[in-house]
């Protein structure tokens, strides 16, 4: 359905990251708040991509490192759980048709998987950006205004 060919079908298969085999044996799901899954072993947000860029912001605020993520197009989803359980490095995507059919995904949301450990440091993150006075949501400065005043405060 979603390839020309077996073919093209199986390269889109062989290029998903997956999660080591056999350190997992089942998946459950369920709210970080719960408690339920003490500990998960990810955790799965869904955001805007103005609240994923200060969600990343937040991740970077110390110990910068720039983060890379590729796309298999459908089964993006699976792939990025697949590769942040394999790397235990954040992963975001686009999250697939399905999805957004079945799994009740906005078309205005990434899905970033992140093992939890990293959480701290992006709460932290975002605390300090929003001291800085950079928060959601991110207010349009307007295409009526010259630009140069907002720069100054924004960027120095």
């Amino acid at each position: 359905m979603w390839y020309e060919n077996g073919e093209e079908a199986a390269k889109h298969q062989q290029a998903m990251d997956l999660a080591p085999f056999g350190e997992h044996v089942a998946m459950a799901v369920s709210p970080l708040a719960s408690g339920r899954l003490n500990p998960p072993d990810i955790a799965l947000i869904y955001a805007t991509p103005a609240q994923m860029i200060l969600f990343i912001n937040g991740l970077q605020w110390t110990g910068y490192k720039k983060l890379e993520w590729g796309c298999v197009g459908e089964s993006a989803c699976a792939d990025s759980w697949g590769r942040a359980l394999a790397t235990g490095e954040p992963s975001l995507s686009i999250p697939c048709f399905a999805e957004r059919r079945y799994g009740g995904v906005m078309e205005d949301e990434l899905l970033m998987a992140i093992p939890p450990g990293f959480l701290p440091k992006v709460i932290e993150g975002l605390d300090r950006l929003s001291r800085n006075g950079l928060r959601y949501p991110i207010p349009q400065y307007g295409i009526n205004n010259d630009v140069r005043a907002g720069m100054s405060v924004s960027y120095g």
